[in-house]
């Protein structure tokens, strides 16, 4: 094998990698990350483990739950706007909502990112949304990882995940065995689509419709964009909050697949539960994108939120303490249903019924 020593010489850099820019990025997100912060924390960023002392005098018999998620193709409209400093609130959302549904305590998260090119400022922003998400949320911004994929990925291209781990008694696990007949189901809202449904929103709203990103819309009060890139509601600490003070049997994060198949996770074999469309208003967006997709209400539901970020199931006796609880923490919240015993063995699980008002 012959070698021209005229060529250049090849390097990784050359390749679309830069390690100096790896360096910057890291950085520059340094003081975002420190913020999200607890103190079973050891050590800092940087290192090859991220490292938590967990307590374990706090709990007798400690459950640990852990979560992985992203936030799917609402990042094409973050970087189409190029504003990258909400959807790590997003990210965030995704992860610890899906812990707190069995009533885990969210301890720690770490986040991954991958780009075609690391463009340090753009790092630092994500990562600053993805700390105070971990802020809102109470848990700690455990380190993660960016990797640079060149020739994978184009330069302006990234995505993000994050895996998440916390930790529930075992004697006060929430779950579908916890729910009974009677029971009282209540609604919280949501902040907008939150961050599922946005293949099919991307494709009424820019492809058929054909509405520019930064155009005003007048129902909203703002451009389509910001609309679309209104972080997710962190439901967190409110649902830890409520199931400290009233009888919560378990919670529901209204995500992809909607209300109806989320809730139905939660809802055991033998029992019903019936929600009443006429108890809220979905927020304009949903309006927006079935009028201008002519888009059927049955697709609409199992799409989208369509207004309902997360459900908790509480006893009767409690509903009132509850909702208490939720609306001194200004979380929107009503009684969406009941549960009941169901009249037949093939009996739906989640049954919506009514109209929405003003939909």
């Amino acid at each position: 094998m012959t070698t021209d020593t005229n060529s250049p010489k090849a390097t990784y850099a050359a390749a679309g990698v830069s390690i100096a820019a790896g360096d910057e990025a890291v950085e520059k997100l340094k003081p975002w990350a420190q913020k999200a912060n607890r103190p079973e924390v050891l050590g800092g960023i940087g290192g090859f483990a991220g490292l938590f002392k967990l307590k374990l005098d706090r709990w007798k018999d400690p459950v640990l739950a852990a979560s992985t998620d992203g936030v799917g193709t609402k990042i094409a409209v973050a970087q189409a706007m190029d504003v990258h400093d909400t959807i790590g609130v997003d990210l965030v959302a995704m992860v610890v909502d899906d812990l707190v549904v069995c009533g885990a305590e969210p301890l720690l998260l770490q986040d991954y990112i991958a780009v075609g090119k690391v463009v340090p400022d753009r790092i630092a922003a994500v990562v600053k949304g993805i700390a105070e998400g971990c802020v809102q949320a109470g848990c700690a911004l455990l380190g993660g990882e960016t990797a640079e994929h060149p020739g994978l990925m184009a330069d302006g291209v990234y995505d993000v995940s994050a895996t998440g781990v916390g930790v529930v008694e075992a004697s006060k696990l929430l779950g579908p065995d916890r729910v009974q007949g009677g029971d009282v189901v209540i609604g919280m809202g949501s902040t907008g689509l939150h961050s599922n449904g946005y293949s099919l929103a991307r494709h009424v709203l820019l492809e058929i419709a054909r509405m520019p990103l930064e155009g005003h819309v007048e129902e909203f009060g703002r451009t389509l964009g910001e609309e679309l890139l209104e972080p997710t509601k962190i439901y967190a600490k409110d649902c830890l909050a409520l199931a400290a003070e009233a009888d919560a049997r378990t919670f529901a994060h209204i995500t992809g697949g909607g209300l109806v198949a989320n809730l139905a996770r939660v809802i055991p074999e033998g029992l019903t539960a019936t929600l009443d469309r006429g108890t809220w208003t979905p927020a304009p967006v949903f309006a927006l994108i079935a009028q201008r997709g002519r888009v059927e209400r049955e697709e609409m539901e199992k799409t989208f939120n369509m207004g309902v970020g997360m459900v908790a199931v509480v006893s009767a006796e409690d509903a009132d303490r509850a909702l208490a609880v939720l609306t001194a923490r200004h979380v929107p919240a009503w009684v969406l249903g009941e549960v009941s015993e169901s009249e037949s063995e093939d009996a739906a699980r989640v049954v919506l019924r009514g109209e929405h008002p003003r939909f």
